[in-house]
């Protein structure tokens, strides 16, 4: 896993063979942020990074300034991962959370300008997260949130739905 770009450009962090987590290529994660760049400014953002995994993506916000990032992640070895990641570049920005998502969801109260889900593809109601996540009010009035998952969900019909970016088998949808 290699950060793209930021303070902490050029880092790489050997992922333990034994996750199952499926990380956002480097390839789609640098896409991603290219899009990104040219619709929100990171720098002193707050960010919420759902379903974390390997925390590939709560790092990247990191390093490219956001004052606060939020890893919500279940799996305790992921967890674990995520937080030997931000002690390892000794940052105070991101605030790690063990466990569920949905959980997570209904208890928040705080609005992010940056929202990032990157579930298993596989999961059951993967199609209702846009709504838990905007219906929630989880994201500040000019944030963007984006959901990653694969080509069997569409979301253009979403009343808050803008766009979507594919890169191979990985599909970015973009709300407002």
């Amino acid at each position: 896993m290699r950060v793209i770009s930021g303070i902490y450009k050029h880092r790489r962090f050997e992922i333990p063979r034994t996750f199952s987590a499926r990380p956002t290529t480097d390839f789609a994660k640098e896409s991603l942020f290219n899009v990104l760049a040219n619709r929100i400014d990171l720098e002193d953002a707050t960010a919420l990074d759902l379903f974390a995994g390997t925390g590939s993506i709560s790092i990247e916000l990191v390093s490219r300034g956001c004052s606060k990032v939020v890893s919500v992640e279940k799996d305790p070895a992921h967890f674990s991962f995520i937080c030997k990641i931000m002690e390892t570049v000794k940052t105070d920005r991101c605030f790690p959370v063990r466990g569920d998502v949905f959980k997570y969801i209904e208890r928040c109260d705080a609005e992010f300008d940056f929202i990032f889900a990157d579930p298993p593809y596989s999961l059951p109601n993967l199609s209702d997260i846009p709504d838990l996540v905007l219906g929630n009010r989880l994201l500040a009035e000019d944030g963007i949130f984006v959901l990653e998952h694969g080509s069997k969900n569409d979301f253009s019909g979403h009343p808050r739905f803008t766009d979507m970016r594919v890169y191979g088998s990985v599909h970015f949808s973009f709300f407002k």
